[in-house]
């Protein structure tokens, strides 16, 4: 019976724990963003938002899959809300490149909300339309909207790539700056 306590309460912790899934260019350079948002607790990358069942990378760089490269994030929504991660979205990459971030090109690299329920997919709307018509861009926002269907963790050696690669030269080029950026924007909301 003790174990059965126990265990009760080593996961009601976990129980209001909530997901969001987004695309905003490479999943390195992403998963390292959320990874250091305070009250998220697991940032995986992974693929999504295509039509082959368990793809490898591969397959996804091929462009044949229709996966997006995306990070699943498990967050305590007491801690951050969904409408915080989906600024850190919208502020760290750019929404009005179609399949391109930066030097990286192709459909799996597009801007993309796969929402979990309906008040996500509310609020992603919501936000899209009012950054778009404040003209905060130049061009009109490309990001797709769309139900998650399936989430496909990525291979072991691109789980917290940044983390265990950050003198890898893409690391150090790329997602360093992007770190930088983003712990000047956001340092209210980081992890201690």
């Amino acid at each position: 019976m003790k174990f059965l306590i126990f265990f009760y309460i080593l996961n009601s912790n976990n129980m209001d724990l909530k997901t969001a899934t987004f695309g905003s260019g490479c999943f390195w350079c992403t998963e390292a963003i959320f990874e250091l948002v305070e009250g998220v607790s697991d940032v995986v990358s992974g693929y999504a938002a295509g039509d082959t069942k368990n793809p490898t990378y591969k397959e996804v760089t091929s462009g044949t899959t229709n996966h997006a490269e995306v990070v699943s994030i498990t967050y305590d929504p007491s801690i951050v809300s969904y409408l915080e991660l989906l600024e850190i979205f919208w502020r760290t990459h750019d929404p009005t490149t179609l399949n391109r971030q930066g030097a990286d090109v192709g459909t799996q690299y597009r801007s993309i909300i796969l929402y979990h329920d309906a008040d996500q997919k509310r609020l992603s709307e919501e936000t899209l339309k009012k950054l778009d018509e404040s003209g905060a861009w130049n061009s009109p926002i490309v990001t797709k909207i769309e139900k998650l269907e399936n989430f496909y963790p990525a291979e072991q050696y691109h789980q917290n790539y940044y983390e265990l690669n950050p003198n890898n030269s893409y690391c150090s080029y790329v997602i360093s700056p992007k770190i930088d950026k983003f712990k000047k924007a956001f340092s209210d909301i980081l992890k201690n």
